[in-house]
């Protein structure tokens, strides 16, 4: 059905709107020439169901259907056709004229309109130089923008009437329009937290990341050398501070150009995992001790370079490869030969169960709180480590043994 369908129409509304308030709702109606009756007795064409409908209404409802001579159409359905059909254009110019605060709360509490105009409406709100939560009205419109866009919200209900909740949102999207929406409200300015997680995420636009940089935010430019997804004029300005550099040539997606212009700390640049293999081959022709042992620490290292590395026959070089999630089976399978190199293996989520599970039986406590500490250490082992006290800690921290007792609902023991 369109609204179109409904022009000139009456309709026998019963009960609420919902989406809508009562006024906006009669508003939209008048506009559209669409016309309410409430009288059974009126001329009507089809019969709208709202919410919270009186038991007379109810069993009206029930009668009319019985009949087989409406169409039904239920609340839902009817306002998201009025949502969908907004002049966005001439909302936001009579919002403006008007500054028509209850209106414009209105529209923003409502889940029917589109995201579109919902980020536009928002810019158009005055926070009044408060935070999210210091006042009735911006309570209610954070709480609106949370529970529009925060996942599962049905599960964590209160999360919209916290700040948590706008700083989850961050974490959970990859939209970069909601990101510079939350970037452009005015309370961000008293949270540090958001600001430093908005500078992180790689979706965040370029333009949000630019404004903070000008603003000269000293949490969001450490925060946003770890972003590697940045543009070469945020990265030049970052590169004007040494300890930013440090964290760039770590974290930032290297091209041939950002390699050459990174070159010089080289050694924390070997363990940048975008690195390529002509790069770390690169690298390894310099012969660097130190930069050695850090490329050998590289979770992205070629099966080359990496094979390389381990001819060169250093036990600190192979302590780290063996303990990175990038070595080659085969490496692995014969390092677990040699009982020194147990400690690194365990420690390797790469390292096959069957290593994994002969390790527990060590007696080496080292190597039994790598086990704890490994994702891929089986469930089983994790549960026989956690009874001992010196591992507790370590299984109750491990994000796999989490998941796990999360999926089976089960609780800690």
């Amino acid at each position: 059905m369109n609204l179109e369908d409904l022009n000139e129409k009456t309709i026998l509304f019963l009960g609420k709107s919902r989406a809508f308030s009562e006024d906006e709702f009669y508003a939209q109606l008048r506009f559209h020439k669409i016309y309410l009756t409430r009288e059974q007795n009126d001329a009507f064409d089809f019969v709208l169901e709202g919410r919270m409908m009186t038991p007379y209404e109810q069993n009206l409802s029930d009668e009319l259907y019985e009949l087989g001579k409406y169409e039904f159409i239920t609340i839902d359905t009817f306002e998201k056709l009025l949502a969908d059909k907004i002049d966005t254009t001439t909302l936001l110019m009579s919002l403006k004229l008007s500054n028509d605060k209850v209106r414009l709360k209105s529209f923003l509490q409502n889940a029917m309109i589109p995201d579109g105009l919902f980020f536009k409406l928002l810019k158009m709100y005055s926070w009044g130089g408060e935070d999210f939560f210091e006042n009735d009205d911006n309570r209610d419109i954070s709480a609106a923008l949370v529970s529009r866009f925060y996942e599962n919200i049905e599960r964590n209900h209160n999360v919209q009437y916290a700040t948590t909740g706008i700083y989850h949102l961050i974490l959970q999207t990859e939209d970069a329009k909601l990101l510079e929406a939350i970037a452009e409200l005015e309370p961000v300015k008293f949270h540090p937290k958001i600001i430093k997680a908005l500078s992180i995420d790689a979706n965040t636009p370029k333009t949000v990341l630019k404004k903070f940089l000008k603003k000269g935010d000293k949490v969001a430019q450490e925060a946003m050398a770890y972003n590697p997804n940045l543009d070469i004029t945020i990265i030049k300005e970052l590169l004007k501070h040494k300890d930013l550099a440090e964290i760039l040539a770590k974290n930032v997606k290297l091209d041939e150009g950002l390699f050459e212009l990174l070159f010089e700390y080289k050694t924390i640049l070997a363990e940048n995992e975008s690195l390529t293999k002509e790069m770390q081959t690169q690298l390894l022709e310099l012969h660097d001790d130190a930069l050695n042992v850090a490329l050998s620490h590289n979770r992205a290292l070629d099966k080359e370079i990496n094979l390389a590395l381990v001819d060169l026959n250093n036990e600190e070089l192979n302590a780290a490869i063996y303990a990175n999630r990038a070595t080659p089976q085969e490496i692995l399978k014969k390092a677990y030969e040699d009982e020194k190199n147990h400690l690194s293996l365990a420690k390797n989520p790469s390292t096959p169960s069957k290593f994994l599970e002969e390790l527990f039986h060590s007696k080496d406590e080292k190597v039994l709180d790598a086990l704890a500490r490994n994702e891929s250490t089986p469930v089983a082992i994790l549960y026989q480590l956690q009874l001992d006290s010196r591992f507790e800690r370590a299984v109750k921290t491990n994000a796999a043994f989490g998941k796990h007792i999360q999926s089976e609902n089960i609780g800690w023991l």
